[in-house]
């Protein structure tokens, strides 16, 4: 029976033994704590993130525990729907209830059928491949991050994995003929988009909108709206275009904590240029007669130039650049 006890003796005190064993393998030691080969060293920063000492040069892989990771997919998971989705279905029900009330801007006097040159190929080509490539990029774009809760449903899982892998690729893909038109077009305009004060005039009625008479203030080739929307494209356009191509390189300027600020801002600059080319679509279509010419044939009519950009009209009249009779009718007038 002793002999039978004895062991039976031995195995209760390993049992009792073995979490102290444990707590005292997995203890976390502090800096200066002295440590073996053997021991996994854990340690916690100032900032809550939980690290261990690694050999490898990757010295982010670490990191176990990251409280900023939560917070950053909270904001990838729900904050970045709410604000993307408010963002662009606001400005969507705003534009519908404006057409609603006030419909297309027509042009007063109706077409003149006498064409005016506004824009040269260079141009619309610089407009036209910015244009599309941040059509294809918001598209893309908006598949990753709805994809999931509004597709999935639709098409399935397998589906849905191919419909966004293609939607990375394209997204990035597209990113350099963004770029590209971008710079042309700084280059091209930025000379005619230096704010004046007679911007001050055009911002008072929005460009005869707000007008008890329905007159288009006075304009030179851009009016103050369309400077607002060239500088917002500009830096808003190269901030995507930064984030971008820093989130397609990850880690190499910044750690954990850098890209995942890296991706809130990317994302809500994103949402932030897909409100407002919604608007600046809806002008150029439906919202006002004529635009679209402007960068569908390079030219417009004349009566249009004369109500939304008469300074710019009188310049070509000088210049001989718009119609000929126009231009003999102005010099008697003046």
């Amino acid at each position: 029976m002793t002999k039978l006890l004895r062991p039976l003796l031995v195995l209760f005190v390993l049992l009792l033994a073995a979490p102290a064993v444990q707590a005292q393998f997995y203890q976390t030691p502090g800096p200066t704590s002295p440590t073996s080969k053997d021991e996994v060293q854990l340690y916690q920063t100032p900032d809550g993130k939980l690290t261990g000492r690694v050999s490898i040069p990757d010295g982010k892989l670490g990191v176990l525990v990251q409280p900023e990771g939560r917070e950053w997919r909270e904001f990838r998971m729900v904050w970045l729907k709410i604000i993307a989705g408010a963002l662009i279905l606001g400005p969507i029900a705003v534009l519908a209830i404006f057409y609603l009330i006030r419909g297309t801007i027509r042009i007063q006097g109706g077409r003149s059928g006498r064409p005016v040159p506004r824009f040269s190929g260079m141009d619309r080509f610089a407009h036209w491949t910015t244009a599309v490539s941040f059509l294809l990029m918001a598209l893309t774009g908006l598949i990753l991050t709805f994809g999931r809760m509004l597709l999935i449903p639709l098409i399935g899982h397998p589906n849905f994995t191919m419909l966004a892998e293609a939607s990375k690729y394209m997204h990035n893909f597209f990113s350099v003929p963004f770029v590209l038109g971008l710079v042309l077009i700084f280059v091209l305009w930025v000379r005619d988009n230096i704010p004046e004060k007679a911007d001050l005039v055009w911002l008072k009625t929005l460009g005869g909108v707000l007008s008890k008479s329905g007159e288009h203030p006075e304009a030179g080739r851009f009016n103050a709206g369309q400077k607002g929307v060239f500088w917002a494209v500009v830096f808003g356009g190269f901030a995507l275009s930064l984030t971008g191509f820093l989130l397609m390189m990850p880690f190499a300027v910044t750690g954990i904590g850098g890209m995942q600020i890296l991706h809130v801002a990317h994302g809500v600059v994103a949402a932030l240029m897909i409100a407002l080319i919604i608007g600046h679509i809806y002008i150029g279509t439906i919202g006002m007669e004529g635009a679209f010419d402007a960068m569908g044939s390079g030219v417009v009519d004349e009566n249009w130039a004369k109500d939304h950009h008469r300074r710019w009209y009188e310049e070509q009249l000088r210049n001989g650049r718009a119609n000929e009779d126009e231009r003999l009718r102005h010099r008697a007038a003046e």
